[in-house]
């Protein structure tokens, strides 16, 4: 039986490879994104063009995109900006806000938009390790992944019907890592080296790839994380077997 889930940033990266891999499995998407994403098409495919940051106009668009009492199985709050790597002292109180407003305000105003207008199953929070691990040079990212793991476990106490789960990737190779793999080595982020030492190997791989996996532990996301809680795919044994 076919699915209908709803996406935020198609028009790229992991928002993109999931979108591209549920309309393979015949599934219907709802998807959002600013920009038009370039390949994702047919009867299945529902796309708006949307700044998630312009709270008034997501909030009226919304219920007029998705046909009132829309079953969605899973909606995926996959939206978000990195903002630039270095210390905390270095950052402006304006960037850190910006990086707040795409990744965490965002998705409440997308939340409170669809959980009165539609019937959901599952929301899973796109998040990351850097919510937890608190790497030198991450500040507004980990900041705001941290806030999206607390504001996913708000959401899941305020509606014990719907499943919430905010669930870390992993290393993905997306246009995020140009950024990051471009950076000159400085010894103060040690966690850069890292991520150039994975790129190009099965520890970094394409959104398409996996995206797969992602979509296999979305469909039983209930059995692997407690409703608001937390999961970095890394830490899941079955994963690599999806």
């Amino acid at each position: 039986m076919s699915q209908s889930v709803f996406i935020t940033g198609v028009s790229s990266g992991i928002g993109f490879g999931l979108a591209q891999e549920y309309l393979r499995r015949g599934d219907v998407v709802y998807g959002v994104s600013r920009r038009t994403p370039d390949g994702l098409v047919g009867d299945n495919f529902h796309f708006l063009s949307l700044d998630l940051c312009d709270t008034a106009n997501v909030q009226s668009s919304l219920p007029k995109f998705l046909p009132a009492n829309t079953n969605l199985d899973a909606v995926v709050l996959n939206a978000g900006i990195l903002g630039s790597i270095g210390d905390m002292k270095d950052t402006s109180i304006a960037e850190m806000k910006q990086t707040m407003d795409i990744n965490v305000w965002s998705c409440k105003t997308v939340l409170d938009a669809l959980i009165h207008h539609c019937s959901i199953k599952n929301v899973i929070s796109i998040s990351s390790g850097a919510a937890v691990n608190g790497n030198r040079g991450w500040n507004g990212y980990s900041i705001s992944k941290a806030a999206l793991n607390m504001l996913t476990s708000l959401y899941a106490r305020e509606n014990p019907d719907i499943h919430f789960a905010a669930v870390a990737p992993g290393l993905v190779d997306t246009a995020m890592q140009d950024y990051l793999c471009g950076h000159v080595s400085d010894p103060r982020f040690p966690s850069l080296e890292t991520l150039k030492s994975r790129r190009g190997t099965d520890e970094m791989p394409k959104p398409d790839i996996l995206a797969k996996k992602l979509v296999s532990l979305f469909d039983s996301v209930e059995k692997h994380v407690e409703s608001g809680g937390f999961v970095d795919v890394r830490h899941l044994p079955e994963f690599s077997q999806w």
